[in-house]
């Protein structure tokens, strides 16, 4: 069983790192298949596994020719975090207090299915689609704290929905897009993990596979970070939206295995 959390960890990580996905986006709904863990389990075994690819990503990427624009990024990732806040709070409110987790876990993959098919569909016509450039640090702000609290609450670590905001809004190009939500990610997912050490604690989950996860994120953070700086644009934008492609199907595999079996 390791050994398959291991591959889960690297097989996501590895994606993640090179289109800027993150991997949470991929770990959530191939954990919610195998249902071997609860729901808040499987977000910190996501959480854990993004934030080791996403500190060995900037770790290899630092010296690279794709740099981050820490003036967005930063605001953004300050948004993200009150937002995960939030979201993470509401989570808490209906998977665990409400204790509905089957109606919980249809919303989560119901809506992030709908986000990742309007992904998938932006990147089909973003080269017909006009890209903007925010600047109001505000509005930045307000960006972050919504992707924050939609990532949060779905338990995805944001990656998807970062790369589109910051190509639509920001002009970026894939490869700064991948690199610089890789940098929001970070500070989103450790926050979500500081979050919990100082409320509940880690005692009442099951983290039997994490050190194997963790292992597979690491791994797939230096993989997928050398890929990235070697693959182009238009190579990255394919990876993206096939990976995406596939995470949908499995979001609504989930949704039909819950909701009637």
């Amino acid at each position: 069983m390791f050994i398959l959390y291991f591959i889960i960890g690297l097989f996501a990580s590895t994606l993640g790192a090179i289109a800027g996905l993150g991997g949470g986006v991929i770990i959530k709904p191939v954990l919610d298949f195998f249902g071997d863990f609860d729901l808040p389990t499987i977000g910190v075994l996501s959480a854990a596994t993004v934030l080791a690819m996403a500190t060995m990503s900037l770790i290899k990427l630092k010296n690279k020719e794709v740099q981050i624009d820490k003036a967005i990024s930063s605001i953004l990732a300050g948004g993200s975090i009150l937002g995960g806040v939030v979201g993470k709070s509401i989570f808490n409110v209906i998977a665990v207090s409400m204790n509905i987790p089957t109606i919980t876990a249809i919303i989560q993959s119901s809506v992030l299915a709908v986000l990742l098919t309007l992904v998938f569909i932006y990147f089909l016509k973003k080269d017909k689609v006009k890209s903007f450039a925010f600047k109001n640090k505000a509005g930045i702000f307000s960006i972050g704290l919504a992707l924050g609290f939609l990532s949060a609450f779905l338990g995805i670590g944001g990656g998807p929905l970062n790369v589109t905001v910051l190509i639509l809004l920001f002009a970026m190009n894939t490869k700064s897009a991948a690199v610089n939500s890789i940098f929001i990610i970070f500070f989103s997912q450790l926050s979500a993990l500081l979050l919990i050490a100082f409320t509940t604690g880690y005692a009442e989950y099951d983290l039997s596979m994490l050190p194997y996860m963790i292992a597979g994120g690491i791994l797939g953070g230096i993989i997928g970070s050398n890929f990235s700086v070697k693959l182009t644009d238009n190579q990255i934008d394919k990876i993206f939206s096939v990976t995406i492609l596939v995470i949908i199907f499995i979001n609504l595999y989930n949704i039909v295995e819950v909701a009637f079996f």
